[in-house]
């Protein structure tokens, strides 16, 4: 039997009175951008990486998250922690993502990321795009920002 996945332990409860929903998100940036993909049928773009399933660690999510939508593989002994992000997720009814943001680097050899049948676009974003991501990216941006800044 598997373990009770603590995403959605009491998924009857308000949104608010539910646990966070732990995800990860890979941190990408180039030339001061920082890769985002939009769901097919979402109207916002996110950070490429998903929901931590149980028993997983936030690196292997990260690496299966990043190579089911972009077809990269990432080197797990690149992986180490950027930041946290909480806010509402968007779509959920107020509950809240804790985001897990990770630096990583592509195995050599990895391909360039590419949308698969899930993702509709990629997007190189600024901090000037806070209107096209959900609260936890405007976090995420609002960090890019403060980086590019100093």
């Amino acid at each position: 039997m598997r373990p009770a996945d603590p995403s959605t332990a009491g998924a009857s409860a308000p949104p608010s009175d539910l646990p966070p929903l732990r995800t990860v998100g890979w941190v990408n940036v180039r030339d001061g951008r920082l890769l985002a993909v939009r769901t097919t049928g979402k109207d916002r773009f996110f950070m490429p990486g998903g929901k931590v399933e149980p028993g997983e660690t936030d690196t292997e999510a990260l690496v299966r998250e990043i190579h089911e939508e972009l077809g990269v593989r990432l080197d797990p002994g690149t992986v180490r922690p950027a930041f946290v992000a909480e806010a509402p997720g968007h779509g959920l009814g107020g509950r809240v993502v804790r985001m897990h943001c990770l630096y990583a680097e592509p195995l050599p050899g990895s391909p360039e990321p590419a949308p698969n049948a899930e993702i509709a676009e990629l997007a190189w974003l600024t901090p000037a795009d806070a209107d096209r991501v959900p609260p936890a990216g405007r976090i995420v941006l609002e960090r890019l920002a403060d980086v590019l800044s100093a």
